[in-house]
């Protein structure tokens, strides 16, 4: 169990609007303070049951480069690159995680996948999160702790439309609207980079397009 008290972020963070081609994106880079954003991380970390998932990329399976695990209901089955990853139920330190953020974006989510970059060596290739499981036009909150690491997007048919930013520690990056259909994003590897946690809540439909929760 967690010893650390935990306090509202009091939402005092300023929202950035980034305008971006047929993109919704809002960037608030102090979502938590740094005392409050090191105890959720030092906490995930201790309390996640990691797991290291085989990817098939272009025919060829190699071990993921970060780890992760991903929390919902038990029918939610998320699928990517050949991989399957059952869901564990929600800890009660994600619960408060997940309101704070619904409580400050006026979302609703039922699923968060959490990533564990350990260091710079650790990334994600170019991907958008659209799978069919999440909806038309899907929202998507992403939490960043730890490290500063690199975040680059680029839109899948007008290659002159890209974008680069630093997700800092503590920082909350919101995905709406045509983003994930129209846009691809990556965190690249980054030289001496530290350890951090990324969190991204989502809503998860049933196969008829109906949200189970």
């Amino acid at each position: 169990m967690p010893n650390h008290q935990y306090q509202s972020s009091m939402f005092e963070s300023e929202t950035h609007v980034l305008k971006l081609f047929e993109a919704d994106l809002e960037y608030l880079p102090e979502f938590h303070p740094s005392d409050r954003s090191w105890a959720l991380f030092q906490d995930i970390l201790e309390q996640t049951q990691w797991r290291q998932d085989r990817l098939t990329v272009y025919g060829k399976e190699h071990l993921a480069p970060r780890l992760s695990c991903w929390y919902g209901e038990p029918w939610m089955d998320f699928s990517y690159s050949n991989q399957t990853m059952s869901a564990t139920a929600f800890t009660p330190l994600l619960l408060e995680i997940k309101a704070d953020i619904e409580a400050r974006t006026g979302g609703s989510f039922n699923s968060v996948l959490v990533n564990y970059y350990r260091d710079g060596q650790d990334s994600v290739g170019w991907h958008s999160d659209d799978e069919p499981e999440l909806g038309r036009n899907p929202v998507i909150a992403s939490l960043s702790l730890g490290a500063p690491r690199d975040f680059h997007l680029k839109h899948k048919v007008e290659k002159a439309h890209t974008k680069k930013m630093v997700l800092e520690h503590g920082s909350l990056l919101m995905m709406r609207g045509l983003t994930q259909s129209r846009w691809q994003h990556q965190i690249p590897k980054r030289a001496n980079a530290q350890g951090r946690i990324n969190l991204t809540f989502r809503t998860m439909f049933d196969y008829k397009g109906r949200n189970a929760r």
